[in-house]
């Protein structure tokens, strides 16, 4: 029905295709061990089963629950947990600016993500590789190379220099891969441009993360953190919106390149006017600077509370405050940071899903229903699709701090295998052909927008919560780097088992790899809405010494 051309459009919101869960059981012994009730936290209590994680507060408790922060820039004061009294909460304000500022990465995520989308062609004509699909796709391709390395070495970076100012370093990388690349004359040129970028975007979706969910009052740190989607989205859509003129214009695809270079520079000036995480301030023993950025940030009536869960939680940790690589190969059992080759598993776990559940096909294959249909212009396609991410993205932003995490996630992959199931009826069944093509752009257009609702936002949001702050920098490397090999591998082989299998079975088994995706949520994610990452990482430590003593 299809032809396929070797272009392919990766998003992050982003092993073999079947992912099978023969050691759930001990998992599950696992994870009954590793989450018990600390006694350090009064304020609330995790209630576990064999069957199901989640956490409940003690409805006698709650008047103490950690989401009630009260911040310094409000209308009116919270009434309660779950709303207010009909004022305007502006409690997040203080720090969107530089949650606002650090999105601008995931903007040039987006970016670079959507500017090879069209201009590809024109590229290999200019530099002599047209018509070589292997040299087209070593161009996109390198890419994912550089974002491997970038995301695998932030790990260490992040815990010696803090996410500020590794962010300002790493617009070098950026802003010279976007000249190079628009300066290219020659093969090697672009791949080295190219191969730069994704340096700089395998660091910046490590630590963008890991900032905002460190700056971010707890109430609204699923809004604020969601913003890195609606920054991707943004940046996809301005790239495949500028990226139309380059149909009519075969050399515009250096300016799109120059164009690339200027968010870096915002970057790199505008992160000198942020603050570093209060939390890594404590870290490195800065205690008065992080009151400030507290008292700034969280307000005043916050600063004593947070400095003596930092204090309890660093206490926790003893002397050995930054984790070292090889406990991710450690049993789970075998130091006081227990959690880390666990947590750094689901991390893992959590991408390989989220790429071989078939973004990366769906929108790959999205722009040739289009087509279909009678949309020419595969940039306008992409548009369309880009636009039903965003606005995906915009409603998560909304949902994600009033009912949680776990609830998006399993309502974003049920979503996903149903418009999934729907595009395969819509390709396979004897319908008439307007029919088919009307199923197949609904299914396609369904299945992004679920995909931005949960699997896309959600997945880097909830990491560095369940993560410990010693922990927190080499769990998102880890996983971010599992995120990158998958991306790789769906590039590299989807075209071919469409063609060896054709396209309705390919869809079907991403429908299926939802499906456990959703189940995998279900058994292994826990719910961390309104909960401090010192409380959450408190509450994961298992009680060894007491039980040695």
């Amino acid at each position: 029905m299809w032809t396929a051309k070797a272009t392919t459009v990766s998003l992050l919101h982003q092993s073999p295709p079947f992912l099978t869960i023969t050691t759930v059981p001990s998992f599950i012994k696992s994870f009954n061990s590793l989450y018990p009730v600390s006694s350090s936290l009064a304020s609330s209590s995790i209630h576990l089963s064999p069957i199901k994680l989640q956490y409940s507060i003690s409805s006698s408790k709650k008047h103490h629950s950690p989401s009630r922060i009260q911040n310094p820039v409000k209308a009116k004061k919270v009434a309660d947990d779950d709303g207010d009294d009909g004022g305007v909460d502006l409690g997040w304000l203080p720090a969107f600016p530089h949650v606002l500022l650090a999105s601008m990465s995931n903007f040039l995520f987006g970016y670079h993500i959507g500017v090879m989308n069209g201009p590809i062609v024109s590229i290999a004509h200019e530099l002599g590789f047209e018509g070589n699909s292997l040299l087209e796709g070593l161009v996109v391709s390198i890419f994912i190379a550089g974002a491997f390395i970038g995301s695998i070495s932030s790990g260490s970076l992040v815990d010696k220099l803090g996410c500020r100012r590794t962010l300002q370093f790493d617009t070098i990388p950026l802003i010279l891969g976007a000249i190079i690349s628009a300066q290219a004359h020659s093969l090697d040129e672009i791949l080295l441009g190219r191969f730069l970028v994704g340096l700089g975007i395998g660091v910046n979706t490590v630590l963008v993360p890991i900032y905002i969910s460190e700056i971010a009052p707890t109430r609204y740190r699923g809004s604020l953190g969601s913003l890195c989607q609606i920054g991707t989205c943004l940046g996809i859509i301005t790239s495949l919106s500028l990226g139309i003129a380059s149909e009519n214009d075969p050399h515009w695809w250096r300016t799109l390149l120059y164009i690339a270079s200027a968010p870096g520079f915002i970057l790199a000036l505008g992160m000198q006017f942020t603050v570093d995480s209060p939390r890594w301030l404590c870290k490195v023993g800065r205690w008065d600077a992080a009151k400030n950025v507290i008292s700034n940030l969280w307000g005043e009536v916050e600063v004593k509370k947070s400095i003596e869960e930092f204090k309890s939680v660093i206490n926790n940790n003893g002397s050995d405050s930054e984790a070292s690589w090889l406990e991710l190969l450690r049993e789970p059992h075998s130091r006081g940071s227990p959690t880390f080759s666990t947590i750094a598993l689901i991390g893992g776990a959590l991408f390989v899903l989220q790429q071989f559940a078939g973004i990366n096909g769906v929108l790959y294959f999205s722009s040739l229903t289009f087509k279909d249909v009678g949309i020419e212009s595969g940039g306008l396609a992409s548009l369309y699709i880009g636009l039903t991410n965003f606005a995906g993205a915009v409603l998560a932003l909304n949902l994600v701090d009033k009912h949680g995490r776990q609830k998006l996630l399993i309502g974003s992959y049920l979503g996903m295998a149903s418009s999934m199931y729907l595009l395969v009826y819509g390709i396979s069944s004897p319908l008439d052909e307007q029919l088919s093509q009307s199923l197949s752009i609904v299914g396609s257009l369904l299945y992004i927008f679920n995909f931005a609702i949960g699997a896309g936002p959600i997945t880097g949001l909830v990491l560095p919560e369940l993560s410990s702050n010693r922990t927190r920098g080499k769990i998102m490397s880890f996983s971010l780097s599992v995120h990158w090999v998958c991306n790789f591998m769906v590039g590299l082989f989807f075209l071919e088992l469409v063609d060896r299998f054709g396209v309705a079975p390919i869809y079907a088994s991403f429908g299926g790899v939802s499906l456990l995706s959703a189940v995998f949520c279900y058994y292994f994610i826990v719910e961390t809405r309104g909960r401090s990452l010192e409380e959450i990482e408190l509450s994961l430590k298992p009680i060894i010494r007491t039980k040695n003593k």
